[in-house]
């Protein structure tokens, strides 16, 4: 009896296993088959219902931009030329250079005074402030570090000084500035007879195959112009001579 109660009892629960078993299998690939068009039906559906809820990726912001300082807490007077009439000034005058002058001159010396460039016209290159030939004051604000100057001298020798002018008159010089020349506005008068000859050169050689000699070449040019300078050649590579005749 007890053998027979056993069989019977070992079969029930392998029946139960193998059907829990085909249970668990059928319900997986169920699942499998499932799964691919959940996923296709889900993105089908927001394409189609939500296309405006779509979220885009934030753009890095640009990096900032890097803003040169205005002073650099240094005493400095730059002149510069533009043109054959006119010059440029920058200057930058620290609070020490202040301090300096309320020192020397008394407190609220810097105050009473005012800022004037002063602009010399000079010869040669050595300027100590009293050999120039002349000069002009051009009256500034507090607040300026840069100016235009109008010379209207071309070929000529300038610099600059910045400082305060007193209710007395007196000036003193805060900075003085390096010495510029204009440029000349005419043509050089320098006439080289030697780099006068190029054009020729070229225009000679484009009338004759390569190949030429030099003494060739020398002829022909003294048939076309009577003279022929002794060296072709840019200034200090040759030293200069006399032209010569050829008849």
């Amino acid at each position: 009896m007890n053998v027979v109660l056993t069989l019977v009892l070992g079969a029930v629960i392998l029946f139960l296993l193998l059907a829990v078993f085909l249970w668990l299998l059928r319900y997986q690939r169920t699942d499998i088959a499932q799964k691919p068009q959940l996923k296709f039906n889900e993105e089908l559906a927001e394409e189609l219902v939500f296309p405006h809820l779509q979220v885009e990726k934030p753009k890095p912001e640009p990096p900032p931009e890097m803003e040169l300082p205005r002073n650099y807490g240094i005493d400095r007077l730059v002149l510069m030329v533009r043109d054959p009439h006119w010059l440029y000034a920058y200057w930058e005058i620290s609070a020490t250079k202040q301090e300096e002058f309320n020192s020397s001159y008394g407190p609220g010396a810097w105050n009473v005074s005012r800022p004037v460039l002063r602009v010399y016209e000079v010869v040669g290159n050595n300027f100590s402030g009293q050999n120039a030939v002349g000069y002009t004051d051009i009256s500034l604000g507090n607040q300026d570090d840069n100016w235009h100057i109008n010379v209207g001298k071309p070929n000529s020798t300038f610099c600059v000084d910045l400082g305060r002018v007193f209710p007395d008159g007196r000036f003193v010089t805060l900075l003085r500035s390096n010495m510029v020349t204009t440029p000349r506005e005419s043509l050089s008068d320098v006439l080289d007879e030697e780099w006068m000859w190029i054009e020729d050169i070229y225009r000679i050689l484009s009338g004759y195959s390569y190949g030429m000699s030099s003494p060739m070449l020398v002829e022909q040019m003294g048939l076309k112009k009577g003279v022929v300078p002794l060296g072709i050649s840019s200034p200090g590579v040759s030293s200069p001579g006399q032209g010569q005749s050829w008849r």
